[in-house]
């Protein structure tokens, strides 16, 4: 069944709205009716240009234009941010093997990952800025994102004391929220597995789509094929089985607080 509020919908609801035949439409926004039907059926979405004359010629300011970029995000979800990613998804899922993934990181604890860059210099404070932004848009918001994290030990050893005694209580704190499960592999746990290649992160959408990050020295990147998706998904298996239950992962972290008092 369509989608009432898809843009195929909207467009047949604008036409018909004014009763205009298929190749009427076409002929006020020069194109074919075959192109016209391909829209309203959601085979093609308008392009740019086009998009822009049906908004002019049905008075929807930019809607038609908003609605086209958002369904070409949907088909071609690597042209979306990650940022904008993380904010859409149903549930993130994400593995820090050697770092506490950024969503869970408090203040002290970015400072130091950053500053540990040499390229970051001068660019702390915005970078702070930024990672609280995609922590206020994903799991501090009123309807947060489902986040489940899967963090290696050495991770939560790794660092100053005075910083991983404030990183361990956030940690501590954030995952009594319901929407928050994070889970520890112990290091006699761990041996050699795929998931230490690095840390990464899958997005299940809404509409069952998913999308994956990959962390990298740069600035990451995120896979575009079902292949790479689905190993992410078998990464992500491997190390599930090895975690340590919720309530586990919190003695073991209160535990870990109580050496720094």
């Amino acid at each position: 069944m369509n989608d009432p509020t898809s843009l195929p919908a909207r467009l047949r609801e604008l036409r018909t709205g004014r009763k205009m035949a298929q190749d009427r439409l076409a002929a006020a926004i020069g194109v074919s009716k075959s192109l016209v039907q391909s829209f309203e059926s959601g085979k093609l979405i308008p392009q740019e240009g086009t998009a822009e004359r049906l908004d002019g010629f049905f008075g929807t300011g930019s809607e038609i234009q908003r609605a086209a970029t958002i369904e070409r995000e949907d088909r071609q979800p690597w042209l979306r941010s990650w940022f904008e990613q993380e904010r859409r998804a149903a549930l993130l899922r994400t593995w820090g093997p050697m770092l506490v993934p950024g969503l869970l990181q408090c203040e002290s604890y970015m400072r130091a990952v950053f500053s540990a860059v040499p390229a970051n210099a001068g660019k702390i404070d915005a970078l702070v800025a930024k990672r609280r932004e995609r922590q206020a848009a994903t799991i501090d918001r009123d309807d947060p994102v489902a986040l489940s994290a899967i963090i290696g030990e050495m991770a939560l050893r790794r660092g100053p004391s005075e910083i991983l005694k404030d990183q361990l209580g956030h940690l501590v704190d954030v995952g009594h929220r319901p929407h928050v499960r994070i889970r520890v592999i112990p290091m006699e746990f761990e041996g050699i597995h795929a998931g230490l290649s690095g840390a990464f992160v899958i997005a299940n959408m809404p509409d069952g789509r998913r999308s994956g990050y990959l962390d990298d020295q740069l600035s990451g990147h995120m896979p575009t094929g079902h292949g790479d998706l689905g190993h992410l998904e078998l990464v992500w298996e491997e190390i599930d089985a090895l975690a340590l239950p919720v309530v586990q992962t919190r003695d073991v972290m209160l535990r870990m607080l109580d050496d720094y008092r």
